[in-house]
């Protein structure tokens, strides 16, 4: 009991420094983040961070890692309780541009900060943006299976595609200052977009 009490208090800490470094990340950039405000922000020592972080790419990275693991179970979850893969698709659409409300801190953190870590962009290896990716490929091939989706669609390139559109898209929403858009509209258009092109013709 006492060794599993021990555990949790450590992973409560663990979580409150990753939730205080995307709060940091996104509002002060990577670059300009320090360990210090990290830890102060989450209520530990600065040494503390250091017993599950070699340094602030680490942080960083995990911070992505976790968050895109959660994020795609959230994701299959809604779209399990639908069984059109044109439907899935335009919920996917939704769901990926919903982050920048649901959660701006991560979304900032993925979108911008991210490709600020020469370690993230040189030695990534981990598999979150390949799951992330495949969860497209899964509704395509859905699709295709379906008929409702050309067979030549190469679904390689095609989740790619849409994955680019989207991540595009996100950064401008993020960066826009005095531009708005309606994110259930942009999603639906972006969806729209990417299926006509797709779609099987009787």
């Amino acid at each position: 009991m006492k060794n599993s009490t021990i555990a949790d208090r450590r992973a409560e800490k663990r979580d409150r420094i990753l939730k205080s470094a995307a709060k940091t990340f996104a509002s002060k950039g990577f670059y300009h983040a320090k360990i210090s405000q990290i830890a102060r922000d989450a209520g530990v020592a600065d040494g503390t961070i250091y017993l599950d972080f070699k340094n602030k790419d680490e942080i960083l990275i995990t911070v992505f890692e976790e968050s895109v693991g959660r994020i795609i179970a959230d994701f299959r979850q809604q779209l399990a309780k639908l069984s059109s893969p044109v439907e899935k698709l335009k919920k996917f659409a939704y769901l990926h541009l919903q982050l920048i409300e649901t959660q701006p801190d991560v979304a900032a953190v993925v979108q911008l900060e991210l490709r600020q870590s020469n370690k993230f962009i040189k030695e990534y290896a981990g598999s979150s943006i390949a799951d992330y990716l495949n969860l497209i490929s899964e509704i395509l091939e859905d699709g295709q299976k379906q008929n409702l989706i050309r067979d030549d669609i190469h679904l390689g390139v095609a989740k790619r595609v849409l994955f680019g559109a989207l991540d595009e898209f996100s950064t401008v929403m993020i960066l826009a200052k005095t531009q708005k858009y309606d994110l259930a509209e942009s999603a639906r258009q972006i969806a729209e977009i990417f299926v006509s092109g797709m779609k099987k013709t009787p």
